[in-house]
């Protein structure tokens, strides 16, 4: 696995599975999907088959497609051995997860033997290695619930502002159809004092609320717009109108775009539209009604820049 020198440069960097990267390095980035995931809420439906993922990572490749932010966190399948293969053989940059989800995608021995010290496996992943010796994390991944906040929720957030404080790296969270952006800001930015610029609010395209997605952004966090081609979504549709407003009014460098493939029957290997659709289909899209420079912005320096962080200053992050 690659490590930064000691006594190495301190520029901001993003954190691969292969070693960290200047932000410019990210390229044409996918910056909220899975190569694998397992939960007992998609049952029959995991994405655990390596083969399948090497297959979907070709065919982003060959759409365009150069990093890839795989949003499984900790106890979810995330496969993390795998992930240095499938980055060196197909060519795209690959960013791991450590974090927690919703305590429904775990069981109760799990979530008991983990939460006594939830930062400290937060930041052992990001530092250290998942596992203690596999690629370390580049992200911190976090959830909410339908317009609001359990008491799980507030645990696994807290655990992630102190290991964000510890490391810089980015907080990623799940918004439950969309749902709860500003609780969330609330809760980190306020409450816990995470700088908004720290946040990114996931599957803001499941709730087109344009008044929620530009009070986000002059909070200062990212939106995440990540889930393109499902119908029972308002995603493709309306999301021109969505990001053609926050454009308009100063926020066109807090968008990101992603593909979040979480079902083995979406991806493209199988007949779905997969992570290329984000670039075949998607991109094109966006660039007829907002044009190529803002599309091309969405998709290469946003996510460079959002999850690029100050690793030299955590414990163990310039080694």
């Amino acid at each position: 696995m690659n490590r930064a020198p000691a006594g190495g440069p301190t520029a901001p960097a993003v954190r691969t599975v292969l070693g960290d990267i200047a932000p410019a390095a990210l390229g044409v980035c996918d910056a909220h999907d899975h190569l694998f995931l397992r939960s007992p809420q998609l049952p029959g439906q995991e994405l655990d088959d390596a083969e399948a993922a090497a297959a979907e990572l070709s065919a982003f490749r060959a759409a365009g497609g150069a990093a890839v932010i795989q949003w499984t966190p900790y106890g979810m399948g995330r496969r993390s051995a795998e992930l240095p293969r499938l980055a060196r053989e197909s060519g795209v940059r690959i960013v791991a997860a450590t974090g927690l989800h919703q305590a429904a995608h775990y069981s109760p021995e799990l979530l008991a033997r983990v939460r006594p010290d939830l930062a400290g496996l937060f930041v052992a992943e990001l530092t250290e290695g998942i596992g203690g010796t596999g690629p370390r994390a580049g992200m911190i991944k976090v959830a909410g619930g339908f317009h609001g906040l359990d008491r799980h929720a507030r645990h696994t957030m807290a655990a992630a502002a102190e290991a964000q404080r510890a490391t810089g790296a980015a907080i990623g969270v799940h918004l439950e159809l969309g749902t709860g952006a500003l609780d969330v800001l609330d809760l980190l930015c306020g409450t816990l004092a995470v700088p908004p610029d720290r946040v990114i609010l996931g599957h803001l395209n499941r709730s087109p609320d344009l008044v929620v997605h530009r009070t986000a952004a002059e909070a200062g966090a990212y939106l995440a717009f990540d889930g393109p081609s499902r119908a029972h979504h308002a995603t493709d549709w309306r999301l021109p109108e969505a990001l053609a407003a926050l454009a308009e009014a100063g926020f066109g460098d807090r968008i990101l775009l992603g593909g979040d493939t979480t079902t083995a029957g979406a991806r493209s290997v199988n007949g779905g539209p997969g992570m290329p659709y984000l670039l075949r289909r998607h991109r094109e899209r966006l660039e007829i009604a907002l044009g190529a420079d803002l599309a091309a912005q969405f998709l290469t320096a946003n996510p460079a820049r959002a999850f690029a962080a100050d690793w030299a200053r955590a414990p163990g992050g310039s080694r």
